[in-house]
């Protein structure tokens, strides 16, 4: 058990966790990095179980992990690779001139090490949004870390930011990993197969959930049983900025005794939702508004792994709460993520009204565990499947999901608007990454504005290491 001084309240904010992107109160705010600002890929070391692991990451301005940057200004940084192997970074949720979008040889060349490269790019919306590698499997050893997009004069807001971001670990190599999956050598972890449960889409039988058994799942580099505690004041607002970053776990986010009102996916502005549960696949984000009571008090908030039991998370606590350690191990099976959820969501700045698309791509997501062989149209990356796009064309992708895995779906250079499920006809959500359940159908549109070569793949990084990639592009690129 532990106790929270008002000492520790008071100068925790300051410190607390390994994010560093935490604005403690309205009175002293932390502003948005000036530019141009430096960003130092390296390795470091963290405990996981009690034992050490080194891994990357990506410090920032006042040796933090990650940055924040002000809308409506330039995003300029210089990207420095003091690790000893080459790789480069993806700005994952903004969108800038393709050349400097960070996929190694679609995009630009990798950053060796002792190289350094500079970005420079308009940021015109705020959100929440992170970076990491699209190098090789170097996403599993934690190459990622929080981008924040802040608007002029909001870190000034009554709410305090906290930042979460959640990984999943192993002290396995990745590409051990992936060789295991291929040559089916690797067991399915235990409550991995879903039948039916709470959470299943309409329809489907026994499904594949997770297949791969991590080590731990952490938020902010820690597992629950060494949770971060993040000092709050009582009868305060805080804005959790939930980024997904794992490599292969889908979460939902329990608030436990808590409520919050979902103000964001993706960096997007919905329709505001309340609720005390929300889930986050690989790779999206959520930005949830929730307010303390008056009589404080410690409040875990736990990412629950998908379809098992597995959680991790952090701790809400005023000053002189008692905060009582959780196992990493809950009672039961967390919900298997469907869409039932994202039909609920709309987007506060959807698309223009437009009668219909200029061009469509139906698109059919194939694999299977047993080989571990993933594509996009039946065929794997470099089978010549590409998505043409013109520029100031509305183009819509209809996703069609021939296996028994969901997939995280992620286009580069573009923030897409959910508009059809099985089939259905909507006006969703705003993202740049959507969950495709399976043998599930998802419809996305979006305005061919940012001309380049853009990846589009699944986030789950072994399927995406595996074939399940391809890119849109757009007529006249060379």
């Amino acid at each position: 058990m532990l106790t929270v001084s008002r000492r520790r309240f008071l100068a925790g904010t300051a410190a607390a966790g390994l994010s560093g992107l935490i604005v403690p109160l309205a009175g002293a705010p932390r502003a948005a990095v000036a530019a141009p600002a430096r960003l130092g890929i390296g390795t470091r070391q963290i405990a996981v179980a009690g034992k050490p692991a080194t891994v990357f990451g990506i410090t920032g301005p006042g040796g933090r992990n990650g940055v924040v940057v002000e809308a409506g200004g330039e995003f300029e940084v210089t990207l420095e690779n003091a690790s000893p192997e080459a790789t480069l970074v993806h700005w994952h949720g903004l969108t800038p001139p393709w050349r400097q979008d960070g996929v190694p040889e679609v995009t630009a060349p990798l950053l060796q090490p002792g190289e350094s490269r500079a970005y420079s790019f308009a940021v015109a919306n705020r959100g929440t949004h992170w970076m990491h590698s699209h190098h090789g499997l170097q996403e599993q050893r934690l190459l990622a870390a929080p981008l924040i997009v802040r608007a002029a004069g909001e870190p000034r807001a009554d709410a305090q930011d906290v930042v979460v971001m959640l990984h999943d670990f192993s002290f396995r190599a990745p590409e051990d990993i992936l060789a295991g999956l291929r040559g089916g050598g690797m067991a399915m972890p235990q409550g991995s197969m879903a039948h039916g449960g709470h959470g299943m889409a309409t329809g489907a039988g026994a499904r594949d959930v997770n297949d791969v058994d991590h080590d731990a799942y952490l938020a902010n580099d820690r597992a629950l049983d060494d949770p971060e505690v993040v000092a709050v004041e009582r009868s305060g607002r805080v804005r959790l900025r939930i980024i997904n970053g794992a490599s292969s776990t889908n979460f939902t986010i329990d608030l436990g005794a808590l409520s919050g009102t979902l103000l964001a996916v993706d960096g997007n502005p919905v329709e505001p939702v309340a609720g005390s549960r929300f889930p986050i696949a690989i790779a999206q984000r959520l930005d949830l508004l929730v307010a303390l009571p008056a009589e404080g008090g410690a409040f875990p908030v736990l990412a629950l792994r998908e379809g098992a039991s597995e959680r991790t998370g952090l701790i809400l606590a005023g000053a002189g709460a008692r905060v009582r350690k959780l196992p990493p191990l809950g009672h039961e099976a967390a919900p298997v993520l469907d869409l039932a959820f994202e039909r609920t969501l709309k987007a506060r700045q959807p698309l223009p009204a437009k009668a219909r698309a200029d061009r469509t791509h139906v698109v059919e997501l194939t694999g299977a565990m047993t080989g571990y062989e993933w594509g996009m149209g039946g065929r794997p990356y470099g089978g010549h499947l590409v998505l043409a796009a013109r520029e100031g064309e509305r183009v819509e992708i209809v996703m069609r999901n021939r296996t028994e895995m969901s997939h995280p779906m992620h286009l580069h250079g573009h923030h897409f608007q959910v508009v059809g499920i099985d089939g259905t006809r909507l006006d969703g959500a705003k993202r740049d990454t959507v969950l495709v359940p399976p043998v599930g159908e998802v419809a996305i549109a979006f305005d061919a504005d940012n001309p380049g070569k853009w990846m589009f793949h699944c986030h789950h990084l072994y399927h995406m290491a595996a074939g399940m990639m391809t890119t849109l592009e757009y007529e006249g690129i060379a």
